[in-house]
């Protein structure tokens, strides 16, 4: 396949927009906004008839196309994603600091991997909230960094191992000077043209300032953070919009879902757990005419397809991975399954997903999990419960996931984007 460095670099354009899930929020509307979409208001009556439509609601955004043959029983189709990666989320009273050096209380947010953030230039970016209410996007740029330990002050690190105790280690260094005179939630709130007293809620993570990278020896690699999971945010997104913008004739609703804290669950109101979806898909099928029967029908007739990050294999710990299926980078992205439906691909899921990348002329590979390690989940079992939508669990392969810093081939997330393309507008 050729032409794939064009999606890699609008990716990488994507990544550097989105320090955290309310930044991605932000740039898919800015998108969407540039493609035609229209925004609604949850608490707004929504318009009726054709068109092309998103809310965001928190880190979380849903965008559809509703086409002009939509009815009453009209089924969807539905690429889902996440826009949160592990981490760090900045504490209540952050400002802390000891022996002349400024830092700032940071929790874990969900399974990062820790030694892979240690000695990095981050930076903190999510949402200031003032006391009239309003929302504040902030970012930093080079700020703090978690400093390790010096080989010299303990010898055996390389022999026995790092240990990191997240709450005596894993506070960051974000400068140097007397205590009383730094205010970390002041310096962000000054971003926004805000006064730390104007600020009365956040929510701020932590993420690398590295830009993305191109690597390898024929430039095949490709690094960057938060690719668990914006890269399938970014391919479900652009699937989208290049379906609205091609002219399609859909006899579905296409539908595009990217939601926040799956890292750490779901179970929010913009998590995959929560109502946000169905809340959409039933207003959907309202403006349409359905009855309640009539869109339980639209639903049994629905497929969504489940787009996060899986496991490459990895050249240093092949025996980690299942024996005969070991996915491999630039071969396409992965049908993730599960006989204990950790993943929610099933025997029809897999034959519509070769059915989507046939039609895109893309390939793709197999991912089981070595018996005898066992995998994560995502967001497909819980949409598939939650709606009762047949769902395919898929992603690129990545080297390193939940790292600050993840590796993937260059080419594998063009393949996705178009697998989904192809997912979101069948026989096109």
């Amino acid at each position: 396949m050729t032409d794939t460095r064009p999606h890699l670099d609008d990716f990488a354009r994507f990544i550097q927009a989105s320090p955290s899930s309310f930044h991605a929020a932000a740039e898919a509307a800015r998108r969407l906004d540039d493609a035609g979409f229209t925004a609604l208001d949850e608490t707004a009556e929504w318009p009726t008839g054709p068109g092309r439509r998103y809310v965001v609601r928190d880190g979380a955004v849903i965008a559809w196309i509703e086409p002009a043959t939509a009815t009453a029983t009209t089924p969807f189709r539905v690429v889902g994603a996440h826009t949160d990666s592990p981490g760090f989320k900045l504490k209540p009273k952050p400002t802390t600091g000891t022996r002349g050096w400024l830092q700032a209380g940071v929790e874990v947010y969900g399974g990062p991997l820790f030694n892979s953030w240690l000695d990095r230039d981050l930076e903190f970016a999510g949402r200031l909230v003032s006391r009239s209410g309003e929302t504040h996007l902030v970012r930093t740029g080079p700020l703090l960094r978690f400093p390790q330990l010096a080989v010299h002050l303990d010898r055996g690190v390389n022999a026995d191992g790092l240990k990191l105790d997240p709450q005596r280690h894993l506070n960051p260094v974000v400068g140097a000077g007397p205590l009383d005179e730094a205010d970390v939630l002041g310096h962000l709130a000054g971003l926004a043209g805000l006064t730390g007293a104007d600020v009365t809620g956040y929510d701020v993570v932590v993420a690398d300032t590295a830009p993305p990278a191109v690597l390898g020896l024929s430039g095949e690699l490709f690094a960057a953070g938060r690719m668990d999971n914006l890269s399938s945010t970014h391919a479900g997104l652009v699937a989208l919009i290049e379906t609205a913008t091609a002219g399609v004739e859909l006899d579905h609703v296409a539908v595009f879902a990217a939601f926040d804290h799956e890292e750490v669950g779901s179970a929010t109101p913009s998590g995959a757990a929560g109502p946000l979806l169905e809340d959409v898909l039933a207003r959907v099928s309202a403006g349409l005419g359905a009855t309640t029967t009539d869109h339980r029908r639209a639903l049994a007739g629905s497929w969504c397809l489940s787009a996060d990050a899986g496991h490459a294999v990895h050249p240093n710990y092949p025996e980690r991975h299942d024996p005969v299926n070991q996915p491999v980078v630039n071969r396409g992205p992965l049908l993730k399954i599960n006989a204990n439906q950790r993943y929610a691909t099933d025997g029809l899921g897999a034959a519509e997903w070769s059915r989507a990348c046939e039609q895109a002329g893309v390939p793709f590979q197999e991912f089981v999990s070595n018996n005898s390690v066992p995998c994560g989940s995502t967001i497909g079992p819980i949409t598939a419960t939650r709606l009762g939508i047949r769902t395919i669990d898929v992603g690129i392969p990545l080297l390193g996931m939940h790292s600050a810093r993840e590796l993937c081939g260059a080419d594998d997330p063009a393949y996705l984007s178009r697998a989904a393309a192809a997912f979101l507008a069948p026989d096109a």
